[in-house]
């Protein structure tokens, strides 16, 4: 085996690693990768949309990662998947037995389970994201594994119900048991493909603890099979006409000044033969998009999506940013029907009020994490231009409080108002109420939470859950007094 490069160093909480580099093959690039998601835990994302100052074209992988974290409102568990998990998790074990945020800790070096106590006194709005919630284990492990390495981190899902952790909103739809808010993996081996420089790389990591180390130790994790689903639930989730009177009522709730925005959804069921690997080419050959990803979470659950939208993303540990997506327009059959499309867009009053209330509330979302007078709109209703659409965006950035992490800008802004609507609050509330089912992963987020203390994160949109074998798309729409 080939290496190119062998740095050794030690996280802050004294946990050795060695990192070596070698390169990969750049034709082949995920697409080995790919095919063992269909049966091996880890994930695939994808930058394949290019914006200047905002997104480049990259790709990066993992799979059998030794440690995946998962949670349900308040239960969390870190699970061993691999012997190199096993030597992990007793280190990880010694972090959490003092966190003050956990009522309950039990297990061995296999599995880990806690109970995140519920809060003891009122938190402010510039507090909220210190409330005890499962980002306070996530803090933890950050602060256990800190060092300057980009790429080492947790990677995963964040599902929608994360925020009923921090909003006391109460909850309508019952939630099935198999659910799960969190799924993050630790990887120990990352492939990185660079489209610039035409070249890949797979950077392996090895852990020393106490005196053991991961060396020698197989990087292997259980395989189950991608089965497709022998039938189907129905159609979804609302009855043919009942999604236009779900507006009808929304506009009502606008004249009475209850809301201004809201963004209810739907979801559509539809057999999956194809297996999700497959799913995931076919969707990036035909939406190409800066957040792209395939996600084997375990027990029979893939995500599959291509996201036009930044949720939260932090570099350099102080520089936030956001872009929030709000104005849409079919594409023309040519650039001279694009062109009119793109007029049409701009000079819609609806739209332009649309994202302007967007904006105004990622922008508070900002002032509670930011230093003051930082916050600025960079970029006003800009044009992104898709394989079917056209979009109006805005991006927006701020400098982080010395005092805050990135895991507070990202709490900050739970969730999106591009999926929530606003007043957020109010508007989580009509859906709660308003919509079918659950959104478990939808209007979530995906992404990376780096022990360098960076972020890159995009919104959970345009996304194919696949579960037991069959793929559900819930698609919404961002409703105005207008609408």
């Amino acid at each position: 085996m080939q290496i190119n490069r062998e740095e050794r160093f030690a996280t802050e909480g004294g946990i050795g690693i060695r990192v070596t580099t070698r390169p990969a093959d750049y034709e082949k690039g995920t697409s080995p990768w790919i095919d063992r998601l269909d049966a091996e835990r880890g994930a695939v994302f994808s930058s394949s949309y290019e914006y200047p100052g905002r997104y480049t074209r990259w790709d990066m992988a993992l799979v059998n990662p030794p440690l995946v974290l998962e949670s349900r409102a308040r239960e969390v568990s870190l699970t061993a998947l691999n012997d190199r998990g096993r030597l992990l998790l007793p280190a990880i074990r010694k972090t959490l037995d003092g966190l003050s945020e956990l009522a309950r800790i039990e297990g061995d070096d296999t599995l880990l389970e806690m109970t995140v106590a519920a809060p003891t006194r009122a938190f402010s709005e510039e507090e909220r994201s210190r409330q005890p919630s499962v980002f306070s284990v996530i803090r933890a492990i950050n602060a256990l594994f800190a060092c300057d390495d980009g790429h080492l981190g947790l990677y995963g899902a964040f599902g929608y119900d994360l925020a009923f952790q921090f909003e006391p909103i109460e909850l309508a739809l019952e939630r099935p048991d198999d659910q799960r808010d969190v799924v993050l993996y630790l990887p120990d081996e990352i492939l990185l493909v660079d489209h610039y420089g035409r070249k890949a790389q797979v950077l392996s990591y090895e852990f020393e603890v106490d005196g053991r180390s991961t060396d020698d130790l197989p990087r292997d994790g259980a395989r189950e099979a991608y089965r497709p689903a022998n039938g189907l639930p129905g159609r979804g989730d609302h009855e043919p006409g009942e999604y236009a009177r779900l507006v009808e009522e929304a506009k009502a709730y606008f004249r009475r000044g209850d809301l201004f925005e809201t963004v209810p959804g739907q979801v559509f069921y539809e057999a999956c033969p194809a297996a999700p690997s497959a799913v995931s080419r076919r969707l990036q050959e035909i939406n190409p998009s800066p957040y792209g990803f395939l996600i084997n979470l375990g027990n029979a659950e893939y995500l599959v999506g291509a996201s036009p939208e930044m949720y939260v993303r932090v570099s350099g540990g102080r520089r936030v940013e956001t872009c929030p997506i709000s104005g849409t327009i079919r594409r023309g059959r040519n650039a001279i029907e694009d062109e009119a499309q793109i007029r049409k867009l701009l000079n819609s009053a609806k739209d332009e009020a649309e994202l302007t209330m967007c904006s105004d509330v990622d922008r508070n979302d900002k002032s509670r994490i930011c230093e003051p007078g930082s916050v600025r709109v960079i970029g006003r209703r800009q044009i992104e231009m898709y394989s079917r659409l056209i979009h109006t965006v805005d991006h927006i950035e701020g400098t982080l409080r010395s005092d805050l992490d990135a895991l507070d800008a990202f709490l900050s802004h739970t969730w999106a108002v591009t999926v929530t609507g606003a007043p957020k609050r109010w508007a989580m509330e009509f859906i709660e109420r308003h919509e079918k089912s659950p959104r478990a992963w939808y209007g979530g987020a995906i992404g990376a939470i780096l022990f360098n203390g960076d972020m890159n994160t995009g919104l959970t949109l345009r996304t194919v859950r696949i579960k037991d074998g069959v793929a559900q798309i819930r698609a919404g729409a961002t409703l105005l007094f207008d609408s």
